[in-house]
């Protein structure tokens, strides 16, 4: 006999104030004042979908402790299989199938695995391995240039997502790629991350000059500026620029994040940073140091019923 649908995957409210760093009170009261969806068994006891705390989570700007939590908590057939999803993203890059690459970076952030995770463990190993294959000559430039724009597509419908978070009152951070460097992965992640983090980010895109870096300090005020460089075109040029500008940030108090696969330890040795990340989850790390996310909705006992 064929197995039905999979039933919706569940959490208790011990397991929702675990992953939000919040009381088990504070979600009872969230339950039972129609803030968060829940059923009850017919013990009592409430129960509540993992995709629905997973979007109450995100769109109330709660800490999200370690939502991941939620997701280890559940069966092994039911959790995202990392390795997998990145084999099969790209599978879905090379073969042009957008559905397929949709389904994998969407479904996994649905699932509750944190942008950074997706960018680092999913989309990073996919996209090296069709710049692999295109290098190798086992795909054409077709399926590299094809996969990255489909890639970029998604993801920016994701953006779109995140977005709706954003604010004006939120701290700003401005970043982007420098010049001779012209792939717009990497920020476009940075920026996702630090969305997802709390923070108005602002991506300047590959490619861009350091004095418009400059003029973004003073123009946008950030509390946060970050450099992706995964390629160098002019090694010499690029420290001597950044130097300049990184003083300028110096002066006025930003703090710089500097990341990037072409900045290998003997060149980074050259250079001042106030953080340096080999990867996405070191900027949503330390962005986090710099600013906390609000805690919303109201905490506290739940009201007793009359």
């Amino acid at each position: 006999m064929a197995n039905g649908p999979a039933e919706p995957a569940q959490v208790t409210t011990s397991q929702v104030a675990e992953a939000l760093g919040v009381s088990v009170s504070t979600v009872k009261r969230w339950v039972d004042e129609g803030v968060l969806p829940a059923c009850k068994t017919p013990g009592g006891h409430r129960k509540l979908l993992l995709a629905d705390v997973i979007e109450f989570a995100r769109r109330s700007n709660l800490p999200q402790l370690n939502l991941a939590c939620l997701v280890a908590g559940r069966s092994r057939r039911e959790q995202p299989n990392i390795r997998q999803l990145s084999k099969k993203l790209f599978t879905g890059l090379v073969q042009g199938d957008r559905e397929t690459v949709r389904s994998v970076i969407l479904g996994a952030y649905r699932a509750g695995l944190a942008i950074e995770v997706i960018g680092d463990q999913i989309v990073a190993p996919a996209m090296q391995e069709l710049g692999h294959g295109w290098e190798q000559r086992r795909l054409d430039v077709m399926h590299e240039h094809r996969g990255t724009q489909l890639c970029e597509a998604v993801l920016y419908e994701l953006l779109a997502i995140l977005s709706i978070r954003a604010n004006h009152e939120l701290p700003v951070a401005v970043g982007g790629a420098p010049p001779g460097d012209p792939y717009s992965l990497p920020s476009l992640l940075a920026q996702m991350v630090l969305i997802d983090a709390g923070w108005n980010a602002v991506n300047l895109g590959p490619n861009t000059p350091f004095p418009s870096f400059t003029k973004a300090l003073t123009e946008l005020r950030p509390r946060l500026i970050w450099v992706s460089v995964t390629h160098l075109e002019n090694p010499d040029l690029f420290l001597t620029d950044y130097l300049e500008f990184f003083g300028q940030a110096e002066r006025l108090g930003v703090p710089v994040a500097l990341g990037g696969q072409a900045l290998v330890a003997e060149f980074r040795s050259k250079l001042p940073y106030t953080a340096f990340g080999d990867g996405l989850v070191n900027l949503a790390a330390f962005a986090r140091t710099l600013h906390h996310q609000p805690r919303q909705p109201r905490r506290g006992r739940p009201r007793k019923n009359n």
